[in-house]
């Protein structure tokens, strides 16, 4: 096994690969001109999120500055999705997120690790594990998600919140650790903000 395959089955790998590096840094000046565009650009920003990503679906919009190990060469978005400032994607491996998710400003989803003994580390060793996030969620600011994490369809995730396991479809999650709060209720859909009521007219 090469060490791109390696990248992207979980296996331990030198970060520090010379080809891997080569191929990194190109990606990573696409993001500098993505970075560097002004509002007055979106179609300019349009072309090179076409450009970075694996896949980006219709009317997704990343406000910048955006922050990419590979510049999106391994995100995967579906349509609508929406992204505040300072989002990080530590994607060396895979990231899935469904339609019309929603990131809030710092929100940080990582793929890469490294192993907890200390002689592999000083060897520059990591290792990748794909995120999935759901359709129709909302990360809110500063949340932290894993490596190999699962978030369902619907879900809400706590602002600051750090996603350590998979979040099941329908609910709202919080804490460090994240854990279920409760499921997405009655409640919520007679109320859209402490006591403020929704008007569905």
């Amino acid at each position: 096994m090469d060490t791109w395959q390696k990248m992207h089955s979980g296996e331990i790998y030198d970060g520090a690969d010379e080809e891997i590096a080569r191929e990194q840094t190109l990606c990573l000046d696409r993001l500098y001109d993505y970075n560097m565009t002004r509002p007055t650009q979106p179609e300019q920003r349009k072309a090179l999120l076409k450009e970075m990503f694996a896949e980006i679906g219709e009317d997704c919009y990343i406000e910048p500055p955006l922050h990419a190990n590979w510049g999106g060469k391994f995100v995967h978005l579906g349509n609508h999705v929406y992204a505040n400032f300072n989002l990080t994607l530590v994607d060396d491996t895979h990231i899935y997120i469904g339609d019309r998710t929603k990131l809030g400003p710092n929100v940080v989803i990582a793929t890469a690790g490294h192993p907890i003994v200390p002689e592999l580390r000083m060897q520059g060793l990591q290792f990748n594990m794909p995120v999935h996030i759901g359709k129709n969620c909302w990360l809110g600011s500063g949340v932290l998600v894993m490596p190999g994490v699962t978030i369902g369809d619907n879900s809400v995730i706590g602002a600051g919140s750090v996603v350590t396991r998979d979040i099941p479809a329908n609910v709202v999650a919080v804490g460090n650790p994240c854990k279920v709060l409760r499921p997405i209720n009655d409640r919520d859909r007679e109320y859209y903000f402490r006591d403020r009521k929704i008007n569905w007219k």
